[in-house]
């Protein structure tokens, strides 16, 4: 190892995050077992706010660095979790999976003893220990410890920060990890401890048997400072036996990494439309380093460090592989200095044939004002989450990637961040390349709804629907009060009708408001119906609607298009 700087100087070491700037932020603390946490804690810079009922926060116009954000996320139970990225313009999305505060073992002050784990890891303590003030402790000790491995998928979210380090010398790092561990102790009123000055504690971490063969017999030792938002160089651990064993003089996450330099690349991907594609999964392998990932935002781009003067191995996968193999892969670089590249994904990649998605619609409280400060997720059809993004002033895009062979549904459900409402979770039927859900409102005292909206005009909400089959062949949905009605009939000719698109002549349509009027039983209207839905009797009918119809009174063709969530009654 080279001489370590005794005195590092954090200042100096955020020059390399360059200017400052303003960026937002969408994330999710979750558990575990992904279960959200409610009312966690998360900082980023000068802004503080609280997770919701579903683990998710927003924070606007974050005041962070060009290459580093650091976002702190903290709940009684669970020990403090974070995460630190180099932000992207469009929005900037974190998953942070907190780690329980669960005591593993108990020992006392004055006393020697080792506390291990199932799996191997352990720590050995010497017995001398100080409160948070620097001031003695004496009396019994409870150690929590979690060991975290590099080939467990779940380490990502689990870890602090990323693998960004500053060395020995003060100077700028990647990291590749062969095993983390982290310990922390409470005295028996809950208060934070640490070794005293002078006292050391041995830590072991276990090496998963697929790293062995690639594990040096020494490596450095990082530990995260929780105060900056990266990991520092401190000591070393030696391999023993298929275990990293190492002395450490306080605590914190410990880390086994090997040290690269880097530099930032960019990623964009797009498809031969020059459509930013979403939420892709985007692989870089070093043969020397090892492989990173992250996910594309609304923009298509996924930004991080890189080891420099490497080739490397880009991959490109659908979320969660829901095709089989990957979208794209090939080689890039070397690259010597911070660089940006487009990938272009073809519709028919290495065996896979795929579709773009874009879905749109606008967001509303129940009485039909735009909601400025929501959310909006994207499901399958068996309810596995796709994407979520922002609402702008209450219009949404979601953009994602399917199998040309996969189900045509999707569901939809939306947040309003700030009142604390919710929608149903809404199922609608994809119509490419763009797919308009219309109006979709967030209302948790109301079970059914009616939104629409003419031309680009406001979003007009009904309630209190009546709607069902008759004969199964007949699907009716009604709406009538003094001022407005609303009827849409599917008539299936003596067939089922059945979760499908349809159109004329087997869609009836007409409606009256205060401002539109259009024909009756359907008389010069274009109106395509998809049923995404369709539930039995109690349950939900969800049906998105669209096309033209001339006015009544003024002899004017309009379009229209609108969203049905309306519960069986028949």
């Amino acid at each position: 190892m080279s001489d370590t700087n005794p005195n590092p100087n954090p200042e100096v070491f955020t020059e390399n995050f360059g200017n400052d700037i303003n960026r937002d932020f969408l994330g999710e603390v979750v558990d575990k077992n992904n279960n959200p946490i409610h009312n966690a804690t998360v900082t980023l810079g000068d802004q503080t706010t609280l997770t919701d009922a579903n683990g998710i926060f927003i924070i606007r116009g974050a005041n962070i660095y060009e290459r580093f954000g650091y976002v702190k996320v903290e709940k009684a139970g669970y020990i403090h979790g974070s995460r630190s990225v180099v932000p992207t313009n469009g929005t900037n999305k974190v998953k942070i999976m907190l780690l329980e505060e669960t005591i593993v073992g108990t020992t006392a002050s004055g006393t020697s003893e080792t506390i291990n784990l199932s799996n191997g890891a352990s720590v050995a303590l010497e017995g001398e220990y100080i409160k948070e003030d620097g001031s003695a402790y004496s009396g019994s000790v409870n150690v929590i410890m979690h060991h975290l491995d590099p080939t467990d998928e779940n380490m990502r979210d689990q870890m602090p920060g990323m693998l960004y380090a500053a060395n020995a010398q003060n100077e700028e790092r990647m990291l590749q990890t062969f095993g983390m561990l982290a310990v922390e102790l409470r005295g028996s009123n809950g208060e934070d401890l640490n070794l005293a000055t002078g006292s050391t504690a041995e830590i072991t971490v276990p090496l998963d048997a697929t790293l062995l063969d690639t594990a040096p017999a020494t490596i450095p030792l990082w530990y995260f400072d929780e105060v900056s938002g990266y990991w520092k160089e401190e000591g070393e651990a030696t391999l023993v036996g298929n275990n990293y064993v190492g002395t450490v003089s306080h605590f914190s996450f410990w880390n086994c990494d090997i040290p690269a330099e880097a530099v930032m690349l960019c990623i964009n991907v797009i498809d031969e439309e020059g459509n930013a594609l979403s939420n892709l999964r985007v692989i870089i392998t070093s043969e020397n380093y090892g492989s990173r990932y992250g996910y594309t935002n609304t923009d298509g781009q996924v930004c991080g460090l890189v080891p420099s003067n490497e080739t490397l191995t880009v991959t490109v996968s659908q979320y969660n592989d829901l095709c089989t193999g990957n979208l794209y892969t090939n080689t890039t670089g070397p690259f010597t200095s911070d660089s940006e590249i487009d990938i272009l994904v073809e519709s028919n990649s290495n065996g896979n044939e795929w579709l773009t998605e874009t879905v749109t619609g606008i967001f509303t409280d129940c009485d039909g004002n735009a909601i400025t400060d929501g959310y909006v997720k994207l499901f399958k059809e068996n309810d596995y989450p796709l994407d979520y993004d922002f609402v702008d002033n209450g219009n949404f895009e979601l953009t994602t990637v399917r199998c040309s062979n996969s189900s045509n549904i999707f569901k939809l459900k939306a947040e309003d961040y700030v009142n604390i409402q919710e929608t149903d979770t809404l199922s609608f039927t994809y119509t490419p390349p763009i797919t308009d859900v219309g109006s979709i409102a967030a209302c948790n005292a109301v079970d059914e709804f009616i939104t629409y909206q003419v031309d680009d005009g406001g979003t007009v909400t009904l309630f209190n629907i009546q709607g069902g089959l008759d004969f199964d062949s007949f699907l009716s949905i009604y709406y009538n009060d003094n001022n407005s009605f609303l009827s849409l009939n599917i008539n299936n000719y003596g067939e089922p009708i059945i979760v499908n698109t349809y159109s004329d002549p087997n869609v009836f349509f007409s409606f009256r408001d205060e401002n539109y009027a259009s024909y009756p039983d359907g008389i010069n209207t274009n109106i395509e119906a998809n049923i995404s839905l369709l539930g039995e009797l109690g349950e939900y009918i969800d049906i998105n609607f669209n096309g033209i119809f001339i006015d009544f009174n003024t002899n004017i063709e309009h379009s229209i298009s609108g969203t049905i969530h309306v519960i069986r009654d028949y």
